[in-house]
């Protein structure tokens, strides 16, 4: 016997010991099953709603102190604003611990609720429930089918069209799904076979981090895969209040894009999330991003995606026609030109305000103010800028000028 035999013996190997290690999350998530699974279809949304609504109250305090803090950043004065800034920062990295920390605590119940749900519509045709404003809107978009209102009832079906094809759900988790659901919400790479139900373990924890309505994004290799995982997982988490769509479906930079990563859920291609990352970083306007703050992700066929297509990087990054043809070179004296003729005016413009700001005559005082409110526009970093500010009075008179400017400021 070898050394490496004797030791995985002695102690197991890394997959013996993670198996170990989730063990006794999956037993937890089977004993909330037993209890959640006895509850009725409203009781069911209510347990989902309720969960929901524990997430956004461990947050709602660190929340709303950011919001105070934003709306009174214009008018603090810039020295005082990095300060805010770091604090904002702060809390939202307090805000992603503590959503880590919730969503560990209720991810027992969370999966239970998302296989009580599998449950359901795997053993039933209809699973009726009190209508919200949700179904409604639902069953009168064109675009669902699986939803209807009767009356005060929400009729879902367990039948529907995806990928082009009708589809009758018929997938509940089993204990390997489980176990794979727990590593994906780690963060891990969950290795399954084909035949396993690797579309059914991404629910879980799909669902649960949805739970935020900060955002999920899964990620597919190909539009079909994405618009039908789309249509196809759909109706279980829009069952429980959550918004779906996929990218795919729409032009880039269009509203109905941007629509799409508002939902608390959204389905698209490695490609297209990747190009609009690339886009919005090159956005001139917050009005032109269509991705929102990253939140969390899955990845389906993540061998693929992150090795086979990772030469995407490339279209933008590799060899150009002609590219011997450099612009830096042709642009480069042009910019230094620009760079030393925005110092000489800045400096002009310093000089000429701390000449005429100490001047009894009011008009010239002025003139020396608006000089000074141009020089910090032009080179706000500049060292002499910097300590002429630090002078008493001196910051003061330059906030005048930033929130009173003449015409053509």
């Amino acid at each position: 016997m070898t050394f490496l035999e004797l030791v995985t013996k002695l102690f197991g190997n890394k997959a013996q010991k993670d198996m170990r290690a989730i063990q006794p999350v999956v037993d937890k998530i089977k004993a909330e099953y037993e209890k959640i699974d006895k509850l009725s279809n409203d009781e069911l949304r209510a347990y989902s709603a309720s969960l929901m609504a524990k997430v956004a109250e461990r947050v709602a305090d660190k929340k709303a102190r950011i919001a105070e803090l934003r709306a009174s950043i214009e008018e603090l004065e810039i020295d005082k604003r990095e300060k805010v800034y770091n604090e904002i920062d702060k809390l939202e990295k307090e805000i992603k611990e503590s959503y880590k920390a919730v969503l560990d605590e209720i991810l027992p119940e969370a999966y239970a609720i998302v296989k009580s749900t599998a449950r359901r519509f795997a053993e039933n045709e209809q699973v009726v429930v009190t209508a919200n404003d949700m179904d409604k809107d639902l069953a009168a978009d064109p675009r669902f089918d699986f939803v209807e209102i009767d009356g005060d009832k929400a009729i879902y079906f367990n039948h529907w069209v995806a990928g082009g094809n009708e589809i009758t759900w018929d997938m509940i988790h089993y204990d390997v799904q489980l176990f794979g659901g727990v590593v994906l919400h780690q963060g891990k790479i969950a290795e399954m076979a084909t035949g396993e139900g690797k579309t059914l373990v991404a629910t879980l924890p799909v669902f649960l981090n949805a739970m935020t309505h900060e955002g999920v994004h899964v990620v597919t290799v190909n539009d079909y895969l994405a618009k039908r995982d789309s249509e196809w997982n759909g109706p279980l988490y829009m069952f429980h209040g959550l918004t779906v769509d996929c990218i795919d479906k729409y032009k880039p930079n269009s509203d109905e894009r941007r629509k799409a990563y508002a939902c608390d859920i959204t389905f698209g291609t490695n490609n297209e999330f990747g190009f609009d990352y690339l886009r919005d970083n090159m956005a001139t306007s917050t009005l032109d991003l269509v991705q929102r703050g990253h939140n969390f992700a899955i990845v389906d066929e993540v061998d693929s995606v992150l090795i086979d297509d990772a030469r995407t990087p490339l279209i933008i990054s590799g060899p150009v026609p002609k590219g011997e043809d450099q612009m830096y070179d042709e642009y480069k004296h042009r910019v230094e030109l620009l760079v030393r003729t925005q110092t000489t005016l800045t400096t002009k413009l310093l000089t000429e305000a701390k000449a005429k700001m100490p001047s009894e005559d009011a008009k010239v005082r002025e003139e020396g103010e608006l000089a000074l409110f141009r020089a910090w526009k032009g080179m706000p970093k500049s060292k002499a800028l910097i300590k002429f500010l630090s002078e008493p009075g001196n910051k003061v008179r330059l906030q005048k000028n930033r929130r009173v400017l003449p015409p053509g400021e």
